[in-house]
């Protein structure tokens, strides 16, 4: 290859698609492309040319969707089907159409090391996982799903690259920086000298997917571990160039992952859309309900356990629990920022993801540490509340499948990986005894990652007929009765108040002006309901909900939903 100055080397050769290729580096280590658009022999064999103009797309009317319409479906794709491929998601669609979700969103399918992972350790960010599928199969899977109404969104990791597989260091120092450092070394070089080429390189792969995938939108994974002093910020100048890009003829939808709690990145414009990104994932909600339905107080659960239905209040009226106030958690150092000024849409809210789930060191589902009446309520006040929610992959049916840690590292990584999950969890007083540590599932061995693919074989048997027809229709019922009435829908719009410790209400204005009230105890005690709601029932649970509390009382284990019609 050709020098071509600043780092760069060329080399023009008539390649056409099927092509596999190499870099080597000064006559020595032969490496992949850091933008392989498909690497069918893994993170450490060659490349292969892609034709990216040959796939025949037939969504050109497609849109997308407003966001005020988002119900969201986590996939793994490696364990949502038997196949684990992108065909295996392709063939649930009419299912998850059925289901009422109206997005998918996928973890990370950029290229990691292996045939099994999460994908939160990926090092070809441009290349789908070949065990899943070839680039085909997977606009395939986004063109299929476009036809039945459905977005299909990714999730990407620009806070690191993966401990295996990474050949950047070899022959792009420039690539890192020692000007900061995060839980994984050197950082990625966002604002040091010679960063423009590594922000390009990310901003190019978010376009990449959004562009040549036809995708609806991205999940940008642990924003918080980016290390970036510069103005613009990456996060900031990324949004940008996505909004003036695809944004710029279609809904194109960018979440966050930030444990900082930025609002600023989710400011609105005067016309009420997103600015730079449209909302972030709000752990605080899910951790004020794990809370509550579990009694777990343990690491970050603690800064909850003192005010559980204060801080669930919170969240469903103002955004993040967390605005500013100290966390024990964190050494009693603040977190967050003001978020009332922002509509409900700004915050995904979840009762399960991939992350609070795997990383229990057994991977227990919900429905599995919950009581079943509990876990009911809190669904009904979850799905109709106003903030767009977050279904993990299996949770409509109450999949008792775990969701586990696993990973397809070589022989001396994987040793450590497994030693390092098992030490883990010592701090717990479960795990204390290295007998029971042993317990913990080895993340290397395949045994665990068939053991965290979902059993689609038991939908028509009880509880999970049950609970599937439960998601049914709390989903029609949102799209039917909520979803139209949330454009426009301002900051500022909710009011919450604490009944007792375990129940709340809160109160929303809508944005077309009607009124949208909850009233959830998640007790196993009848407390007082609060006074009169301000609207007639929409959804109560269990049946009967709404004349107890026309008698002052909300029933243990309940949530009663209503709706009063707007004056504008």
């Amino acid at each position: 290859m050709t020098a071509a100055g600043d780092g760069w080397w060329e080399r023009v050769e008539a390649a056409p698609a099927g092509t596999r290729y190499r870099f080597r580096i000064d006559d020595g280590q032969e490496v992949p492309d850091p933008a392989s658009r498909y690497n069918p022999e893994d993170v450490h064999g060659p490349s292969e040319v892609i034709d990216p103009n040959a796939f025949d797309w037939r969504d050109g009317s497609w849109r997308g969707l407003p966001w005020e319409e988002a119900v969201l479906y986590e996939v793994h794709v490696g364990t949502f089907s038997p196949e684990g491929t992108f065909a295996g998601v392709e063939a649930r669609l009419d299912y998850l159409s059925g289901l009422g979700v109206t997005a998918i969103e996928l973890m990370p399918v950029a290229d990691f090391p292996g045939k099994r992972g999460w994908g939160y350790d990926g090092v070809l960010p441009f290349a789908p996982e070949a065990a899943y599928g070839r680039p085909e199969d997977f606009k395939r899977l986004v063109a299929q799903a476009h036809a039945r109404g459905l977005m299909v969104m990714l999730d990407v990791v620009y806070n690191h690259f993966g401990p295996e597989g990474n050949y950047l260091h070899a022959y792009a120092k420039s690539f890192f920086t020692e000007r900061h450092h995060t839980p994984w070394g050197a950082a990625i070089n966002f604002d040091d000298a010679a960063s423009r080429n590594v922000r390009e390189f990310f901003i190019h792969n978010a376009l990449y997917w959004l562009e040549e995938f036809h995708l609806d939108g991205l999940r940008l994974d642990a924003v918080h571990a980016i290390a970036d002093d510069s103005r613009p910020d990456i996060l900031v100048e990324l949004a940008e160039r996505v909004r003036a890009g695809p944004g710029a003829a279609r809904e194109i939808h960018l979440v966050l992952e930030n444990d900082r709690n930025q609002s600023r990145y989710l400011v609105r414009t005067d016309a009420g859309r997103a600015r730079w990104h449209t909302a972030q994932w709000n752990d605080d909600i899910h951790h004020a309900f794990h809370v509550l339905l579990t009694g777990e107080s343990d690491g970050y659960y603690a800064d909850y356990a003192e005010r559980p239905a204060w801080s669930l209040g919170r969240c469903l009226a103002e955004g993040y629990a967390q605005q500013g106030e100290p966390s024990g958690f964190r050494e009693g150092h603040t977190r967050g920022e003001p978020s009332v000024h922002l509509p409900p849409s700004a915050f995904v809210s979840l009762l399960q993801t991939h992350d609070q789930v795997g990383n229990r060191a057994l991977g227990e589902r919900l429905c599995m540490l919950a009581p079943e009446a509990a876990l009911r309520a809190a669904t009904v006040a979850w799905l109709l509340a106003p903030p767009p929610p977050m279904l993990f992959m299996g949770e409509e049916y109450a999949a008792t499948t775990p969701f586990l840690f696993f990973c397809d590292f070589g022989p001396e990584l994987a040793a450590a990986v497994t030693a390092g999950r098992r030490k883990e969890f010592a701090g717990f007083a479960r795990f204390r005894d290295p007998a029971a540590q042993a317990q913990i599932p080895d993340p290397n061995d395949a045994a665990t990652f068939a053991r965290s693919r979902l059993d689609w074989t038991c939908l028509d048997h009880e509880p999970h007929a049950g609970w599937l027809a439960l998601y049914r229709e709390l989903l029609a019922l949102r799209r039917a009765q909520i979803a139209p009435r949330l454009a426009r829908m301002g900051g500022n719009a909710g009011r919450f108040e604490v009944l007792a410790g375990a129940a709340v209400a809160v109160a929303w204005r809508l944005g077309d002006g009607s009124r949208l009230e909850l009233r959830l105890n998640l007790a196993s005690d009848s407390v007082a309901s609060g006074g009169p709601p301000g609207g007639a029932p929409l959804r109560c649970e269990p049946g009967g909900t709404a004349a107890f509390i026309a008698s002052g009382q909300l029933p243990p284990y309940s949530a009663a939903v209503f709706l009063a019609a707007g004056d504008s």
